[in-house]
């Protein structure tokens, strides 16, 4: 069964951020509970596609990592990580400007798989950019 791990805090996890793709993009985690995980990241123009608007690739960045992080808080005991197996996202706008913000909950949290959803939305307001879902594989020691 998982249980949440309250010592991995925002902090934490961008602190862990600092010199990956989370870190470079300016990802930062807000919330973390065993119920949701809030995030956002600034728009600016490295995140954006040569046409102008925002690339699919920094949505994906955002709600990845955020439910990334939620996984790794609700590992089983015993657990040693995960990896993605699957992930899904229905885009429904962009923004070229501001910032947006995730919001991902977990739908699923077994022994050997998890399964997590993402609104990303532009930040302050209810305008929809894309719905995410991955599945995550529990990893165990051998």
């Amino acid at each position: 069964m998982s249980s949440f791990r309250p010592e991995l805090t925002p902090e934490v996890f961008n602190d862990r951020s600092a010199g990956h793709l989370p870190g470079l993009v300016g990802l930062r985690i807000l919330t973390m509970s065993p119920q949701v995980v809030e995030s956002r990241l600034e728009v600016r123009r490295e995140l954006m596609a040569p046409n102008g608007f925002l690339h699919a690739a920094t949505v994906i960045a955002l709600a990845d990592t955020s439910c990334g992080y939620g996984c790794v808080a609700l590992l089983p005991q015993g657990a040693s990580g995960f990896t993605t197996l699957e992930l899904k996202a229905n885009f429904f706008g962009t923004t070229r400007e501001g910032a947006i913000a995730c919001r991902a909950t977990p739908v699923h949290l077994g022994r050997t798989t998890q399964v997590w959803d993402a609104l990303v939305t532009v930040e302050g307001s209810d305008k929809r950019i894309a719905l995410f879902r991955c599945t995550q594989m529990v990893l165990w020691p051998k």
